[in-house]
């Protein structure tokens, strides 16, 4: 007779954990959608908070989720992971894990309104923070590096819409605030943590700031473009710019013998009789590289509704440009075009020089990246735009395609992946036989390290 090891069952949820729980969800409700408290509501929570053993400061909007935790440490814990699957086998109280997630909700989303000084962000940001712990990421990695949470290889998490909602209440704070006040105060600054919705202010923003205001404003743009760099940089990791040049002839050294095609050319060679193979020719491997360096013209498009595309690319351009063997240029576009190559390497640089904003005319930048195509079939053309333009440029991409340049046209490098793209151009492309890639910036990454290999 065999028997089993045995199992827990399934944890029931009683009536009065369902009850603690439902009055818990129905304040929520309460507290979103409508701006006066409802008194029996926050009676009944006080009661289920301290029946859970819960600090009553849980239930208090004015009190941080930091300021909680700092209160009682013990809570941190919890915190974490709070609304991810359960991997240690425990069961959780329904109730309790509502009580802890009805915080970080409320305090995520209760942004008031009014103008919002620098520790009020911070405090906004220090409990977004919170939140993405709950989800299993670390603080600000939604925020600042959405690409982390999407939807793309490697990641099944699905919080990408997620990155974008943080997105837009940080954004809707920043644009509350009375920037240029706290850019002229060092200590108010020294608050702001850089994001993608703060720095699109400062871009709009920096011809109107000066003395210690600009200073400020340039060190946290540096701040962020170091962060989104080291990530970026992380995915592109090491990448071969050269491919085997099979015109020059492989030198004759030991290590670039070729042993096992030595033996299988020599194979008829081998003597039975004496139980050896006789090698009457050797093969070495061809090691040298095309000494032509690989061009890469980067084009994007300034305009408002690019902004996470110029910053993210930017970078990205830099990083490429950072590679041997690897000519990067860069131009920026909206009814101009600059070219920003001289700045390449530097992406702050480049993003000072940018002016966010105006229209759209895809062909001037055209007129200005077709004289850098040298070699078509050594070169990529990476245009970034969402490509609401000039549909005479659809003339433009088919001959720079048909030349035999690698054209990439890019429709989203964004946060959340959502930006939409000319449903006219979408469909040329495709049918061109280029599609446009849309979607977070490691297909981008992909698309350009496949290039270079």
């Amino acid at each position: 007779m065999t028997t089993s090891e045995p199992t827990t069952p399934p944890r029931s949820v009683t009536t009065a954990e369902a009850n603690r729980r439902q009055v818990l969800l129905w304040r929520l409700l309460a507290r979103v959608f409508e701006a006066d408290e409802q008194p029996s509501l926050e009676a009944a929570s006080v009661a289920v908070v301290e029946d859970l053993g819960l600090p009553t400061a849980l239930l208090d909007p004015s009190v941080s989720v930091d300021n909680l935790v700092q209160r009682f440490p013990e809570l941190a814990a919890e915190f974490d992971g709070l609304m991810t699957a359960d991997e240690s086998g425990l069961p959780r109280d329904r109730a309790r894990t509502a009580a802890l997630a009805a915080k970080l909700l409320l305090n995520l989303f209760a942004t008031g309104q009014g103008n919002v000084t620098a520790t009020d962000l911070a405090r906004w940001q220090q409990d977004a923070g919170w939140f993405e712990r709950a989800l299993g990421h670390q603080p600000g990695e939604l925020r600042t590096h959405p690409s982390r949470g999407g939807h793309g290889p490697g990641r099944g998490d699905g919080h990408g819409e997620l990155a974008g909602v943080l997105g837009d209440l940080e954004g809707g704070l920043v644009r509350r605030m009375r920037l240029r006040e706290v850019l002229a105060d060092p200590a108010l600054a020294r608050q702001l943590t850089p994001s993608m919705s703060l720095i699109e202010q400062l871009l709009r923003d920096k011809h109107n700031l000066s003395g210690v205001a600009l200073a400020n404003a340039k060190a946290l743009i540096r701040r962020f473009v170091d962060e989104v760099a080291e990530v970026l940089r992380t995915q592109v990791q090491q990448t071969s710019a050269g491919t085997i040049d099979r015109s020059v002839p492989p030198k004759r050294v030991f290590r670039n013998l070729d042993i096992e095609r030595t033996i299988w050319k020599n194979l008829p060679n081998w003597s039975p009789e004496d139980q050896l193979l006789y090698v009457d020719r050797l093969y070495y491997r061809h090691t040298a590289k095309r000494t032509t360096p690989a061009r890469m013209i980067v084009v994007v498009d300034q305009s408002g509704s690019m902004v996470d595309a110029m910053v993210n690319c930017t970078i990205l351009a830099s990083i490429f440009a950072g590679l041997p063997k690897v000519d990067v240029h860069l131009i920026a576009y909206d009814t101009r075009a600059l070219d920003l190559t001289p700045w390449v390497h530097d992406p702050f640089e480049v993003l000072l020089r940018t002016q966010l904003g105006g229209g759209t005319n895809g062909v001037v930048a055209m007129a200005q990246a077709r004289p850098k195509i040298l070699d078509p079939r050594n070169t990529a053309m990476v245009w970034i735009s969402d490509f609401y333009d000039n549909r005479d440029l659809q003339r433009e991409f088919e001959a720079v395609h048909r030349s035999g340049v690698k054209f990439i046209p890019v429709g989203s490098v964004n946060s959340s992946g959502s930006q939409s793209v000319d449903p006219w151009f979408r469909q040329k492309l495709k049918d061109l036989g280029t599609p446009v890639i849309s979607g977070h910036i490691r297909k981008l990454v992909f698309e350009l390290k496949s290039f270079l290999n």
